[in-house]
């Protein structure tokens, strides 16, 4: 297992579905395209390069670090969440979203 930090709840399911407890209700065909396309959607195939200053750059190797992937992956996945819509501003400056 990564290092990954789960509660109770999500700790209880892994043991749950590692035990065989959950059974898939797809068919096999079905199931089989949906793993084509989960791969295809996670493959890295396009390189980019960006500057930043050295203190941002810092920064988010120890939020990487503290997050237990490289810097790289957590870059790569805030375009995602970015690109996908799913990435929120926090108002630090005040509370009422």
């Amino acid at each position: 297992m990564s290092n990954t930090k789960l509660d109770k709840e999500e700790k209880a399911l892994l043991e749950a579905y590692e035990g065989g407890e959950f059974e898939s209700e797809l068919d096999q065909a079905r199931a089989g395209e949906l793993a084509e396309i989960a791969e295809a959607t996670a493959r890295k195939d396009q390189r980019i390069n960006i500057r930043i200053s050295s203190r941002d750059l810092m920064l988010l190797k120890r939020h990487a670090l503290r997050e237990g992937l490289p810097y790289q992956s957590l870059v790569a996945s805030i375009l995602h969440k970015y690109i996908a819509g799913s990435l929120k501003d926090v108002d630090t400056n005040n509370n009422q979203n």
